[in-house]
């Protein structure tokens, strides 16, 4: 197993942070408030968005073992990257 670091972010506004927690919302993940964690089908994410920095960190805490970490991080890089883009 590789190591278990944070995904990072910088540069994310507000409105964009909304609109991911949205999309995550509307995938069963309730993100609500700047900072907590949610876990759905084994996958546990936590995460902490800073409004004043940008900053938006990513940390996937569990995931069943039919699922690797690089690819819920993967995912979560994908989708961060697609709304910020």
């Amino acid at each position: 197993m590789s190591e278990n670091h944070p995904l990072v972010f910088s540069s994310v506004t507000p409105l964009q942070f909304a609109q991911l927690a949205e999309k995550a919302r509307a995938n069963g993940i309730d993100i609500s408030g700047n900072s907590g964690s949610a876990s759905q089908l084994g996958v546990e994410v936590s995460w902490e968005f800073v409004p004043a920095t940008g900053q938006l960190t990513l940390h996937c805490l569990r995931t069943p073992f039919f699922l690797k970490l690089e690819e819920v991080n993967a995912r979560l890089r994908r989708m961060v990257e697609s709304a910020t883009a």
